[in-house]
Parts: C-alpha cells; sequence; structure tokens
C-alpha cells in the first residue's frame, strides 16, 4: 500500500467515524435539524413583519426582497457555522466518547486526521443546508428564477476553507481547557455573526465593528452569495468575493494546524487528555 493511498483511507476513517456517530446520536440530529429550521423561519418572517411594525404598507416585492435577504443570510450563516462546530466539537466527541487519548496518540498525520473531519464537515454541511432550505421553500414563496445557484453553491465552497483554519484555531480551547473550553469556542463565532452582515448590511455598522467586518470570511461569503441569488451575479464576477476567502484560508488552515499541534504537545506533557462524561 502507498504512503498516499494510507493517508486516504485514515482520512476516510475520521468521515466513517462521524457518520457512525450521527448514526448513534440521530435524535440529536433531528432536535438541531428542527431548531435550525425554525429559526430560519422566525428570521425570515422579520421580512414579513417589518410593514406592520412600520405602521405601513410595503409593497410585494420589497416584502419578497427582504424574506430572501433575511434567508440567504440565514442559510449561509447555518452553512458555516455547522462546519465550525463540526471542527471544533471534535475534541468534545473524543472526550464524551473516551478515545481522545487513542485519537491524538495514535501515528496518523494530524493534517490526515483534520482533512477527514473537514471533508466530513463541509459535505454534512451542504446536506443540513440543503434540508432546512428545503423546508424554508415550503413555507415561502421564493423566486430565484434570476439566481446563479452555481455561483451560490462556488462561493460557499470557497469560502468553506477559512471557516476550517477558524475551526481548527477555535479547537485548541476545549483541548487545554477541558471542563470549559468547549463553551469559550462561542466567543469566535459570536464575535464574526456580529460583524458579518449576516441579518443587515455591513454599512449599518459602527465604523470601527465596519473595519473588523474586512477581517471576517462570512462578509465575503454572504456578499457574493446574495449577489448570485438576488441579482444574478455571473460566475466569472465572483472572483472579488472568493479571492480574499481563498488567500484567508490559505493563512488559517496552516496557522490553525500550527497552532493545534503547539497545544497537542502541551496537553500530552500536562496529562489534559482525560475523558469527561
Amino acid at each position: 500500500m502507498t504512503t498516499l493511498t494510507y493517508q486516504i483511507r485514515a482520512s476516510y476513517a475520521f468521515v466513517e467515524r462521524n457518520i457512525n456517530l450521527i448514526k448513534r446520536y440521530w435524535s440529536w440530529e433531528l432536535v438541531w435539524l428542527v431548531y435550525s429550521i425554525a429559526d430560519s423561519l422566525a428570521v425570515s418572517f422579520i421580512g414579513l413583519g417589518v410593514g406592520k411594525l412600520g405602521g405601513g404598507n410595503p409593497s410585494t416585492a420589497d416584502t419578497n426582497y427582504l424574506v430572501i435577504y433575511l434567508l440567504i443570510g440565514t442559510l449561509v450563516w447555518r452553512f458555516l457555522s455547522t462546519i465550525f462546530y463540526w471542527i471544533t466539537n471534535l475534541i468534545g466527541i473524543e472526550r464524551w466518547e473516551g478515545t481522545i487519548e487513542y485519537t491524538l496518540m495514535a501515528p496518523v498525520r494530524r493534517i490526515t486526521h483534520m482533512a477527514g473531519q473537514t471533508f466530513f464537515a463541509i459535505s454534512y454541511s451542504l446536506f443540513f443546508t440543503g434540508m432546512v432550505l428545503l423546508a424554508t421553500a415550503l413555507v415561502f414563496k421564493i423566486d430565484l428564477s434570476k439566481a446563479n445557484l452555481l455561483g451560490g453553491t462556488l462561493m460557499l465552497l470557497a469560502g468553506s476553507f477559512s471557516f476550517v483554519g477558524i475551526g481548527v484555531m477555535a479547537s485548541v480551547l476545549p483541548l487545554l481547557f477541558p471542563e470549559r473550553g468547549e463553551q469559550m469556542t462561542h466567543v469566535f463565532i459570536a464575535l464574526l455573526l456580529l460583524v458579518s452582515g449576516i441579518y443587515y448590511p455591513v454599512d449599518v455598522l459602527p465604523p470601527v465593528l465596519q473595519k473588523l467586518a474586512v477581517l471576517s470570511p462570512a462578509t465575503y461569503v454572504l456578499e457574493g452569495t446574495r449577489r448570485t441569488l438576488l441579482e444574478g451575479l455571473p460566475t466569472w464576477d465572483l472572483w472579488q468575493y472568493i479571492w480574499p476567502v481563498l488567500l484567508m484560508g490559505a493563512v488559517l488552515i496552516p496557522s490553525g494546524l500550527w497552532v493545534f499541534s503547539m497545544a497537542e504537545r502541551y496537553a500530552k506533557k500536562t496529562g489534559k487528555l482525560h475523558r469527561n462524561g
């Protein structure tokens, strides 16, 4: 067996492990799916309620645009945050299953380990977001006749790599702080949610937060996806949004792996690889 074949099979082993985890805890996944659908619908209904809240009679076109604007933001954020949580929850799952020592002490390259986790996270996030989209499409009459669905999907995939890098870096917290590290990772996602323009244009933010928005990959993913779906922006014009997230991913993934390797060495020396639960 060649080295490349071995690495591919080793990466797939982590994909298969995660699939088995979903089968085992399918009820939790069902609860999370129902919650995600309800959350997406609740946010989208804001678009329909704006007219009544303002005491006016907005046109149907304006209302529909706002609904789709909010829905796209919700779905994009669901996709990106699901990737983030599947990466950061890796340590927590290993601790709960009692396999963290076996996994981190196994003769498998960490990049091979993370490659399998990344492939699963992106694939599952696409499936999960598709299910939420299907459910919301049954409730709202969404007109995507002018949408560039291929460009929107390409934008999501391009942006996913930067969130993988952020997730790998954030997963250091549950590794170093077994009792509260997993909760600490929410700080990352909360800050990105604030500055990225998920539910509102970045222009409405204070100047300081607008500057921080430039550093968030979600800002570019949202802007690019909204333009492809709402305006039908051609795929070849997406490069202005794709190159920043690809550059961020190229920096964040190696940086995340380096930070994780340093934290892993420290955790092994200080005996932090123990089970919770």
